[in-house]
């Protein structure tokens, strides 16, 4: 059974902090530290960040979802699983998935649970799904994320500025809280047809859990902290994806959308995998690193930047912390 990507939608952040300003009020530090200002952008390649400063997670999900509802290509009837795949929840329990399946007026038939896998969640749940339908348990699913830095870079600011112990050495594990940004996407999966966007085709998953501690993240939805050795999970991280990518395909892709981190990233994984990176889209020098919004969100915004043509093969290449690698191919109609 041929599986399609029904439909796709995102919302914006409210509000964009860039570089700079985090930068400035991080001010106390870098003076005291002479840390070199403008390192953030320098380093990453992101100007901003968005953020929604009175939103939880199920809020941002939900907009997704509606914007999506509001393109008339499916209707909330028609879902029987919803699955909530980001890295921020509302709370422990129930699910956000709840939440959200209320305040989308699903049908009370309508599964729905979260599903957490770092910034890979998305990429995991398309996954799932897409076994789910061929297994003829459901016929669509809509995947939805809601992920806010807001609280990660709050308290990260106020941390570094009230620590006064803190030396060159030890910030270093908190650089990579300043990358992350926001937003929310909603998908729509079920069995392909004319109408459909695309057809997903093969999908191929590795993993390194020896690397579970490379970047660790906890907290509330009042105040995340999150620890990195951002060198080490980037190595680690594409030598994973170069594996992956060897026994996923020897087919020559017309796009490439991957996980968004930053320059760094991007430039090594396009050179270990030997992919021409002039066939990337990006959206990392805006948006940031939204966890597991990222790929899905760039998907989105190449959707609208009219970037695909019929027939284009399109490889969606994922990474997250833990570590583990999903890649998916993805024909489009």
């Amino acid at each position: 059974m041929s599986i399609g990507l029904i439909d796709i939608s995102h919302c914006e952040p409210d509000e964009f902090i860039s570089s700079d300003e985090i930068e400035q009020k991080l001010s106390p530090v870098y003076d005291r530290l002479k840390l070199p200002y403008g390192r953030i952008e320098m380093q990453t390649g992101i100007k901003s960040r968005g953020i929604y400063p009175n939103k939880k997670p199920s809020d941002i999900s939900t907009m997704a979802a509606q914007n999506l509802f509001r393109q008339n290509k499916v209707k909330p009837d028609e879902i029987d699983l919803l699955i909530h795949a980001s890295v921020c929840r509302d709370f422990l329990e129930p699910s956000t998935a709840s939440v959200v399946h209320h305040k989308l007026g699903l049908k009370a038939s309508c599964i729905s649970f979260d599903l957490s896998n770092a910034c890979l969640g998305v990429v995991s749940a398309i996954q799932i799904v897409k076994d789910m339908i061929n297994s003829g348990s459901i016929d669509k699913a809509m995947i939805v994320t809601g992920e806010n830095s807001f609280p990660l870079l709050s308290k990260t600011i106020n941390t570094l500025t009230e620590d006064h112990e803190l030396t060159r050495k030890t910030i270093k594990k908190y650089f990579a809280n300043f990358t992350i940004g926001s937003a929310g996407v909603a998908i729509v999966i079920g069995k392909a047809d004319e109408n459909c966007l695309g057809q997903i085709n093969s999908i191929k998953t590795l993993s390194d859990t020896s690397g579970f501690d490379l970047c660790m993240g906890d907290g509330s939805t009042e105040g995340l902290v999150m620890e990195t050795n951002s060198e080490l999970l980037m190595q680690k991280g594409v030598a994973l994806a170069q594996k992956n990518w060897e026994t996923f395909s020897d087919n020559d892709f017309d796009h490439y959308i991957c996980h968004q981190v930053g320059i760094n990233h991007r430039k090594l994984l396009y050179e270990k995998l030997n992919l021409d990176i002039s066939k990337d889209y990006a959206s990392f020098e805006k948006y940031g690193n939204t966890g597991s919004a990222a790929l899905p969100l760039t998907l989105a915004l190449a959707i609208q930047d009219k970037q695909f043509k019929t027939g284009d093969d399109i490889a969606l290449l994922g990474i997250g912390s833990g570590i583990h690698t999903t890649m998916m191919s993805l024909k489009w109609n």
